[in-house]
């Protein structure tokens, strides 16, 4: 019987607790708003969903320009 190891590429990636993508819980969960507002957001576009199978995920840099985009609004 062989083993072989297998080492993580580049650094660890279990190190990095920042997310790519949220799942829409998670989102509501991040930035406080009500699932109506994530799903009328995404229907608007100024939200990117991405389907995988049944689940929606939001990437998170679409979150992040969202809320960037109202901070600049309310300026």
């Amino acid at each position: 019987m062989s083993l072989h190891t297998v080492q993580a590429p580049q650094g660890d990636l279990r190190a990095s607790p920042e997310k790519l993508a949220y799942t829409v819980p998670q989102a509501l969960y991040v930035t406080g708003l009500g699932r109506t507002t994530i799903y009328a957001l995404i229907a608007e576009r100024k939200l990117r969903a991405i389907k995988v199978g049944s689940r929606t995920l939001i990437p998170a840099d679409s979150l992040r320009g969202y809320l960037a985009s109202l901070e600049q609004e309310a300026a």
